[in-house]
């Protein structure tokens, strides 16, 4: 008799690494990311949020002279949906900036030091910034972080308090593909740009998140629960389908 030979096990083909280019449109430069997908049938090509790259989905194996054709029949609509993306700073003195939905005129107060603040002017809500000119981003940026902490710790600890969950820690980031996160140890993190957003918002942000403490997944339970602490969940949901990408579009830096 001769031994059986077994048989080895043949891994699953990777799929081929992502392809990244630059693409002009109408004199902007893009970061462009393509990638293969065994299960594509089409061509996709989205938008990244705040309108500062693209990525694409492409069958696998399609040549690249159809990859570059389609991206050149898109111009149009490319260029139509970037436009609503500006590429021009507004953060500078005179320029207007959102705080909890309400538009801030920016004010330089020419001093180099004092504390960034929202004040009103003859009736009209600003933003007073003090320190060098160029690093009024910068020092907009660290109090929008600061006002949007201290809205989602207050907003958390409400819902969070309606369903007895505790709450490990909240943290603050500048995310562009999600507005917040749950881990199953109960820590949130939230991005800091929702405080922008109206207070109708930032709070449907904080039920949802908060949500996630009873119900790790997007299923009925969940929407139920978030839809009882967050009865305007629907505005909400669609005020950041409507504006969530113009608040990723703002440069800070």
């Amino acid at each position: 008799m001769f031994p059986l030979l077994s048989r080895s096990r043949r891994s699953a083909p990777q799929p081929p690494a992502p392809e990244t280019r630059t693409l002009e449109v109408a004199g902007r430069l893009m970061p462009l990311t393509i990638r293969q997908n065994e299960r594509a049938t089409r061509i996709t090509l989205r938008i990244e949020p705040g309108g500062r790259a693209l990525k694409m989905t492409i069958p696998r194996g399609l040549a690249a002279r159809e990859v570059n054709a389609f991206l050149d029949r898109h111009q149009g609509w490319l260029l139509t949906k970037l436009a609503k993306f500006s590429t021009e700073s507004s953060l500078r003195s005179g320029g207007e900036i959102l705080l909890r939905g309400i538009r801030h005129r920016i004010v330089h107060t020419g001093t180099l030091r004092g504390l960034t603040e929202a004040t009103t002017i003859d009736g009209a809500p600003v933003l007073r910034v003090s320190g060098m000119p160029e690093h009024a981003g910068r020092r907009i940026a660290t109090f929008l972080k600061k006002e949007a902490r201290a809205d989602l710790e207050r907003l958390v600890a409400v819902h969070a308090g309606a369903i007895r969950a505790p709450v490990s820690s909240i943290s603050m980031k500048d995310t562009r593909s999600r507005w917040g996160s749950c881990s199953s140890e109960g820590n949130l993190s939230f991005s800091w740009r929702i405080v922008m957003a109206p207070p109708l918002v930032i709070d449907y942000l904080a039920a949802h998140e908060v949500a996630h403490l009873r119900e790790m997944n997007h299923g009925p339970r969940f929407w139920a629960l978030c839809r009882k602490l967050c009865p305007d969940m629907d505005e909400a949901k669609a005020w950041l389908k409507r504006h969530g990408s113009h608040l990723h579009a703002i440069d800070f830096d």
